[in-house]
């Protein structure tokens, strides 16, 4: 059967440029230049989202690179009238979204997911699924794609999609009732490779074919001191989210490892310790261009090499 290739984009925010700045060190790589035109299935969260988008749209790499540093104080942009009626965080979000969607609409215009050249899996979480009937009525993950047949989102604007899978809770308000796919899959390779089996879109691609590339928007490592912890709301609230997005990245890594194997490959690379990249951290785009550029890539360019 044909080989399937799959590229997987973690979502980060701002850091959505590391992940940027890499793949156009990896397409500037000799033999590599293709390796993103070869894709058949672009699977994005939050900002790898906006990636995935933008790559099955044709922009290129320098493009998307120019949207975060060029456009990030549009799009986190926070006035102090925004504060004094939101409270800081606690009544409101921090930031509007009229920024972001500005942007999107100028990339994408009125392209739909079924304009795109390439296959592509965004996922994102829907508040209310409006269901009429009360017993059924629910919340419930969102994976919005492009695929033919039964569920697809093919007249579905891109520029929408993207904000439903950007709109991460306490950043941004919800759109039309959809809140960031990071909630449950801010690394979304698993979420991609179940979707390589999915019967209703076709036949299933061979698992011995699979070749899945995961990237990451990096990662500082963390920990929490302390073997019997009695925390409530107060203690827990500032670190279950990066809790919560490292643990399911990091699931889903197992998984997929476990699943392919050496088909498998991810790369997120550790910050250094006592450096930190917010997902809104505007002010450290330089320092994350640099880091960027000094991730060692041999072992991901080997991979690619033998198995993409």
């Amino acid at each position: 059967m044909a080989i399937t290739r799959v590229l997987s984009l973690d979502g980060g925010g701002i850091r959505g440029l590391l992940a940027t700045v890499i793949l156009q060190r990896l397409t500037a790589t000799p033999g590599l230049e293709t390796f993103l035109a070869a894709a058949d299935l672009l699977a994005g969260t939050s900002t790898g989202g906006l990636i995935a988008l933008a790559v099955a749209r044709g922009i290129d790499l320098a493009e998307i690179r120019r949207l975060y540093e060029e456009k990030a104080e549009v799009i986190f942009d926070d006035t102090w009238l925004d504060d004094l009626v939101d409270l800081g965080q606690l009544r409101g979000a921090e930031y509007d979204i009229k920024g972001l969607r500005r942007e999107l609409r100028r990339l994408f215009g009125e392209t739909t997911l079924g304009d795109l050249a390439k296959p592509v899996l965004i996922p994102s979480f829907d508040l209310d699924n409006e269901d009429p009937d009360p017993g059924k009525r629910q919340w419930k993950p969102k994976l919005f794609h492009n695929l033919p047949g039964p569920g697809t989102d093919a007249g579905m604007r891109a520029a929408d999609v993207g904000l439903y899978t950007c709109a991460a809770p306490t950043y941004f308000p919800s759109v039309d009732g959809f809140i960031d796919g990071g909630v449950y899959a801010n690394n979304p390779a698993m979420c991609a490779l179940a979707q390589t089996q999915d019967r209703r879109h076709g036949p299933p691609a061979d698992l011995g074919e699979v070749r899945l590339f995961s990237l990451g928007t990096g990662l500082n490592l963390q920990h929490i001191k302390g073997k019997a912890n009695d925390w409530g709301y107060a203690q827990w609230a500032k670190p279950l989210v990066n809790l919560m997005l490292d643990g399911t990245a990091g699931i889903a890594d197992y998984q997929c490892r476990q699943i392919l194997g050496d088909r498998y490959h991810r790369l997120c690379p550790i910050f250094p310790p006592g450096t930190t990249f917010p997902m809104d951290g505007v002010d450290k785009i330089p320092a994350l261009v640099r880091f960027a550029a000094a991730v060692p890539l041999g072992d991901t360019i080997a991979w690619l090499r033998r198995w993409w």
